[in-house]
């Protein structure tokens, strides 16, 4: 039995100790997706809360055919997206048969800057990371709980299809459709900027910034 699966049972059990450790282990990451999905800080961690008490009910059913953390994330996932639908006046259950529609959120974007003249190591100051992370919140929320998982927390393509219990194909498909709304959104700002050696940075340091939350 390996530590994990020790753990598991401990905490089934009723173990104060593993479920604390459980919590602790998981809770920066899970409190993070749930801000980007969100937006605000009391939602997140409202968020959070749900997710691990959801998990503690559902302790007795975890089967271990996936790791505890992508499990987690699973819960963390829908727990996410029902809150936003639950906003909009549509609380559902995610699943693939009816959060993922090959036709749907399908549209491409509508306008696009030409990137061919910018320097390779393109972009961005604080500035831009800010406005990306308000682009990441434009995203539909599948759409936008793909890109955070696949993208910022840097699961495998794998490992987000078991988080979102979903297909690794529709996960491709939804992160595309991702990039190419951010792209537009970026588009935007790029064309109404003055661009100067001085001001640009990378695109991938931005990434990097909300990737780390500074």
């Amino acid at each position: 039995m390996n530590s994990e699966t020790e753990l598991v049972e401990r905490a089934r059990e009723g173990d104060p100790l593993a479920l604390t450790e459980i919590v602790e282990t998981h809770q920066n990451r899970i409190y993070g997706v749930a801000l980007r999905m969100c937006g605000n800080v009391q939602d997140a961690e409202e968020t959070m809360q749900e997710t691990f008490l959801s998990a503690i009910q559902a302790l007795p059913r975890f089967e271990g055919r996936s790791q505890l953390s992508t499990w987690l994330y699973r819960i963390a996932s829908n727990a996410c997206l029902m809150r936003r639908r639950k906003e909009a006046g549509r609380a559902r259950t995610v699943n693939e048969a009816d959060s993922f529609d090959e036709d749907a959120d399908n549209e491409l974007p509508t306008y696009f800057v030409d990137w061919s003249y910018l320097p390779d190591d393109v972009v961005l100051d604080r500035e831009l990371q800010e406005f990306l992370e308000r682009a990441i919140l434009q995203l539909p929320p599948t759409l936008r709980l793909t890109f955070i998982w696949r993208e910022l927390e840097g699961l495998s393509t794998a490992e987000t299809a078991e988080a979102l219990d979903i297909s690794e194909g529709a996960v491709k498909v939804r992160l595309h459709r991702a990039r190419l709304k951010l792209r537009e959104l970026l588009s935007s700002y790029f064309s109404e900027q003055d661009f100067n050696e001085e001001r640009l940075i990378a695109l991938d340091d931005a990434k990097d910034g909300v990737r780390n939350g500074v």
